[in-house]
């Protein structure tokens, strides 16, 4: 069977590391008593009741038999000596009443996971709107039967997987592969105090001046995290850890101070996920945004904006704005511009409507989980002469959706005729590449190499190149090998692919001991293909730590279908055929919606002369996605 072959390996390469005495968990309790002031903003946050237990008071939905039907399907909430029950459709379509076994969040939504099978939490699609008491479907028109991947019972809304890391303190997936069960751990649920600052055992110590205070070297306070003496970097990639659409390296919630690409592969601003321009799109969780803003580039942090204990904004309205964009400034930002911004002679229009906010004009709000309004936070000049070059939107048609983007424009021309937001932008060559024009590739190579545009601009730019491949290529932008960002870094790695393989070793080596296990793991995916044979004696123990990086990665992973794709592909690298007809299989099992993995199974199988096992592969996959055009299409090619 796949887990059987998959786990051996894994077994072989993965070698775990015996740790030393370390700080452990003690609880937000333990810490109220010495931080009050803290405690008492913390306290009934959005971290706060990030994930609470069904307990008096913390369930907001109606659950005195109110029902909701949707395609359908009618979901019925009630309440049983003091227990909150859901009865909807369960995996195989019928109606089945399961407990609430838990709370997610609190406003503008609340949303409730059910266990469905022992350890296994799944996050229920309909959910209680706080602000209109209702329950609504966040997804209304997908019409999600059981079956599909994308229903609440499929892989993709599997809490254990999917959520818990971010609602959690010191949370650890544990997965079993075998048995396809969780077992999942976690100090304390929600955002507690030690999910942002560490383990406390040790600072409880320090603080009782206990003779073994700081004894195994967590710092003058017993703190694994000293954000005041840390700098910028630590406490935003902090944030990010959770704030962040990424790819986790590690089976749960990294230790406090981790660095964020030590932890996590950052997604760039891939179609589907951003406009060409960089503006959100899908939910992207902010620090993908922000680092494309200037305000990163100047040094602002999310403290100079946010209450990082109580999770609010440190001003209301206009005001979180002009705490440095004001005639005044702000001496922590002393190249920044002073001058009159909350005023009509800048934003042209009328004192204290929508139209006035600093917000609606460089924070684009979009809707996600159909009542819930994220804010983009690159801090954007307005560009509606992008919108009509590139299809991306702009905060004038926001607002003003009954006029078109040439009005918008033209508006905005009047209004700053020697504004410097002129001309091109990045988002011209991105747009151009995402048509699938023949002749970007130069283009895109000059943005990535040009140093003056964010890291992650620069990493998109990279990731569309690898489309363009070529030797000249590979010998171009070698130097990004070496650049200082480890997203230039690990994105640069996989145009090696085309140099000459001796070559591509050469430069790839020195990025198996990277410090960012992003880079490792990027550097060895791509020596993978590469003869052995041409790896110097001395880089192969970096190797091996390497490949235990990504051995480590994808064990973690393994309920997600993605992951058994990558299996697949790695498999099918070093021809290993049967692995890899294995490895597809358990992707397609997860996710029958996932076309490319039937297809893989089925090729294979033709492939090997198993034309029986290929037409049965065949049938299943158009059950589970009936009238697919490209499925039809392998039957023509079977025997």
């Amino acid at each position: 069977m796949f887990h059987a072959r998959v786990l051996v390996v894994l077994a072989v390469l993965f070698i775990p590391t015996v740790l030393l005495a370390s700080p452990t968990y003690v609880g937000s309790e333990t810490c109220i008593d010495c931080h009050e002031e803290e405690a008492e903003a913390w306290r009934g946050s959005h971290h706060d009741l990030a994930w609470t237990r069904p307990d008096e008071g913390m369930v907001l939905g109606d659950f005195s038999g109110s029902e909701f039907t949707l395609n359908g399907v009618t979901s019925r909430f009630t309440t049983e000596d003091g227990a909150y029950f859901i009865e909807s459709d369960g995996p195989d379509g019928a109606s089945t009443k399961y407990p609430v076994k838990d709370v997610i969040g609190i406003a503008p939504l609340q949303q409730y996971a059910l266990e469905t099978a022992p350890g296994r939490l799944q996050s229920f699609d309909v959910p209680w709107d706080a602000v209109k008491e209702e329950w609504y479907h966040i997804y209304p028109d997908q019409g999600l039967q059981s079956g599909d991947a994308l229903h609440w019972t499929g892989p993709y809304k599997t809490w254990n997987a999917r959520c818990a890391e971010c609602h959690a303190t010191d949370y650890t997936r544990n997965y079993d592969a075998v048995t396809r069960t969780y077992s999942s751990t976690q100090a304390e649920i929600g955002v507690g105090c030690e999910a942002c600052h560490g383990p406390g055992s040790s600072h409880v110590d320090w603080a009782q001046e206990a003779s073994n205070a700081v004894s195994d070297g967590t710092g003058n306070t017993g703190l694994t995290v000293d954000y005041a003496n840390g700098g910028q970097e630590l406490l935003i990639q902090q944030c990010a850890s959770c704030h962040s659409r990424r790819e986790p390296f590690l089976s749960g919630s990294p230790e406090p101070g981790t660095a964020f690409h030590d932890a996590y592969r950052l997604s760039t601003l891939r179609p589907g996920l951003y406009h060409p321009d960089g503006q959100i799109l899908d939910e992207v969780y902010v620090y993908g945004s922000f680092l494309q803003s200037k305000m990163y580039a100047e040094g602002v942090t999310c403290k100079n904006c946010h209450d990082v204990h109580a999770a609010d904004l440190e001003q209301t309205g206009n005001a979180v704005c002009t705490q440095c964009h004001s005639e005044s400034g702000n001496g922590e930002f002393p190249t920044l511009q002073k001058a009159l911004y909350d005023d009509p002679s800048h934003h042209f229009h009328e004192a204290g409507t929508e139209g006035a906010e600093c917000k609606s004009c460089h924070m684009i709000e979009r809707v996600y989980m159909g009542i819930d309004g994220r804010r983009d936070h690159s801090f954007r000049v307005p560009r509606p002469d992008l919108t009509v070059r590139t299809g991306s939107p702009n905060a004038c048609n926001d607002c003003h959706n009954d006029r078109s983007p040439q009005w918008a424009s033209r508006q905005v021309d009047r209004w700053y005729p020697q504004s410097e937001y002129r001309g091109t932008h990045f988002s011209d060559v991105f747009a151009q590449a995402q048509s699938g024009a023949p002749e970007v590739g130069t283009a895109l190579r000059d943005l990535a190499a040009y140093n003056e545009l964010p890291a992650i601009v620069r990493a998109t730019a990279l990731e569309m190149l690898q489309g363009y491949a070529s030797p000249r290529l590979a010998d171009e932008l070698a130097h990004l090998l070496t650049d200082p960002e480890p997203l230039i870094r690990s994105t640069a790695a996989p145009l090696q692919r085309a140099a000459e393989p001796a070559t591509a070793v050469e430069r790839l080596a020195p990025l198996l001991s990277d410090d960012m296990r992003a880079v490792r793991i990027s550097a060895v995916r791509e020596m993978l293909g590469l003869p052995p044979n041409l790896l110097p004696e001395a880089d192969r123990p970096a190797f091996s730590a390497a490949m235990g990086d990504l051995r480590t990665a994808l064990q973690t992973k393994m309920d997600f279908p993605e992951t058994h794709m990558q299996l697949g592909g790695m498999a099918l690298a070093t021809r290993n055929f049967p692995n890899a007809v294995s490895a597809f299989s358990e992707a397609a099992r997860l996710d029958p919606q996932m076309v490319q993995a039937w297809s893989m199974i089925i090729r294979l199988n033709a492939a090997l002369g198993e034309t029986d096992a290929a037409k049965a592969a065949l049938s299943e996959a158009l059950a589970a996605n009936p009238g697919d055009q490209f499925l039809l299409s392998l039957r023509a090619q079977l025997p």
